[in-house]
């Protein structure tokens, strides 16, 4: 069925200004007969920060928006679903054109602003499928006016800690203005402090809820000792690495490449796993990563895993090779496990951390 679907649609929204196609993906998915995923090999099971995944790819933020298709994105075999960015209000984001698909660089570039329905629509559309099973997570953000940004995520901690599997702490969008200084120090640390505290205060109600922070690859290696340090002083319970990277590589070839906004996609590859391994080393196990950019194979996938991250998530690979490539990392993952006689993905986890961290730094980025 999922086959059937990537040949029958793909030309069809390849066609199409590239929001109206994500529009109409998520159009075609509300309707789609999807049958129940299959039952995933038992190896790529996996329990992270308190939770049990079937598989290790996630459905990355940015895709399902407001909360729209999360049962249909699990029907199709991803691992768990993170929705949102999610605004305490609704607002529109930024103008069009705002999303660029790339095709000579199999990239995507967007600056869509944490476009949202806000937290009233999407608190609605999980409680009514809070018994449906499976893990969706929500990453929130703070609207673009707010007054006092932290007091957003706070609020938003509150109001989803009871219908959301875990909580992404979103400060890493470029496409927000002055978003990104909330990595700094002093910021980031009021900001966990207070969060953590609020998800505390709703535990009794809501049962222990996950909360993720989520980084830019783009910070310095200075930034990224301060960001974890507080993260695990905060005792926050992972961090997804990264976001989307306002550098440009220097081999880009696509016109629209000059496009103010977020690099996702293969380019980004390099960097992001280069920034998760860092990452991984400053943890110290103390937490667990999700890793995100420029996974669009088995192999990076893979690669992904071993330079430190314990689940994996996926967007613009999706729009160039379609929803099949979530069973293309199943099956190289599994056939890696084979080979090697391992019995998890726990064995692959960080495996290459302190290699990749050795190598030279990927100087092909240039500041955009």
């Amino acid at each position: 069925m999922i086959g059937f679907l990537d040949q029958l649609v793909r030309p069809l929204l390849y066609a199409l200004d590239p929001e109206d196609a994500h529009w109409l993906a998520i159009r075609m998915l509300q309707i789609a007969p999807l049958p129940p995923a299959g039952l995933d090999d038992s190896r790529l099971a996996t329990r992270v920060f308190g939770l049990n995944f079937p598989n290790p790819i996630g459905i990355a933020a940015g895709f399902d928006k407001h909360a729209e298709i999360p049962d249909a994105l699990l029907r199709t075999g991803f691992g768990f679903v993170e929705v949102g960015t999610v605004t305490p209000l609704p607002q529109p984001g930024n103008p069009r054109p705002r999303l660029f698909r790339l095709d000579a660089d199999q990239a995507v570039i967007n600056r869509l602003g944490f476009n949202s329905e806000g937290a009233d629509a999407v608190l609605r559309r999980l409680a009514a499928r809070a018994k449906a099973g499976g893990i969706v997570g929500i990453n929130v953000g703070a609207n673009k006016d707010a007054p006092n940004r932290v007091d957003d995520y706070v609020r938003l901690i509150e109001r989803f800690a009871t219908v959301a599997s875990y909580v992404t702490v979103n400060i890493s969008s470029p496409n927000t203005p002055g978003l990104r200084d909330m990595q700094q120090a002093g910021v980031l640390d009021d900001l966990l402090a207070r969060v953590i505290d609020a998800r505390e205060r709703v535990t009794k109600n809501a049962g222990p809820t996950p909360v993720l922070l989520k980084i830019a690859p783009d910070l310095s290696l200075a930034d990224l000792d301060d960001a974890v340090g507080i993260a695990r002083a905060r005792r926050v319970d992972g961090m997804i690495v990264g976001n989307t990277t306002v550098t440009r590589p220097a081999g880009l070839r696509d016109a629209q490449s000059a496009e103010a906004g977020g690099l996702s996609g293969h380019p980004l590859l390099l960097l992001a796993d280069r920034m998760l391994a860092e990452t991984y080393v400053r943890v110290e196990g103390v937490f667990p990563l999700v890793g995100a950019g420029g996974i669009d194979s088995g192999v990076s996938a893979l690669g992904k895993i071993r330079a430190g991250a314990s689940l994996i998530q996926i967007y613009s690979g999706l729009v160039f090779r379609g929803l099949g490539l979530v069973g293309e990392i199943k099956r190289t993952i599994v056939a890696a496990l084979e080979r090697d006689g391992a019995q998890n993905l726990a064995d692959y986890v960080g495996a290459d951390a302190a290699s990749v961290t050795a190598e030279p730094w990927p100087d092909e980025f240039v500041s955009g």
